[in-house]
């Protein structure tokens, strides 16, 4: 199984390699229209390599889309808990009404038995 992970995280790897290497020209990356630059008289932008700007962009859909899934699931977990306060709940009433007489038998027990001492 280690192998197959390695493997998978080998050739993923070599995919991101291989797509910078394609993707190495630099791009200006501007942080508002240049009409809107010229109005306000700032100039807000970079220049950075084109891989930069898809990794990051596919970083951040990864990060929204876990985020939107995390969300998505509150409603699920918030019920988990509750049938699990639920479950400790019951098993905590049954051991205590196993032994409601304090002796450390099964109640049901004693009594299917009863008839067969007499």
């Amino acid at each position: 199984m280690k192998t197959i992970r390695y493997a998978f995280w080998a050739i993923v790897g070599l995919c991101l390699i291989i797509v910078g290497l394609a993707n190495r020209g630099i791009v200006a990356l501007h942080a508002m229209p240049n009409a809107l630059a010229k109005l306000l008289g700032v100039s807000a932008d970079i220049q950075v390599p084109l891989f930069v700007v898809i990794f990051l962009a596919v970083g951040a859909g990864m990060l929204i889309g876990f985020l939107w899934e995390w969300l998505r699931e509150h409603k699920f977990r918030a019920e988990g808990r509750s049938k699990a306060r639920e479950v400790e709940q019951l098993k905590r009433e049954m051991s205590r009404m196993r032994d409601s007489d304090g002796d450390g038998k099964d109640d049901v027990l004693q009594l299917l038995e009863a008839p067969a001492r007499r």
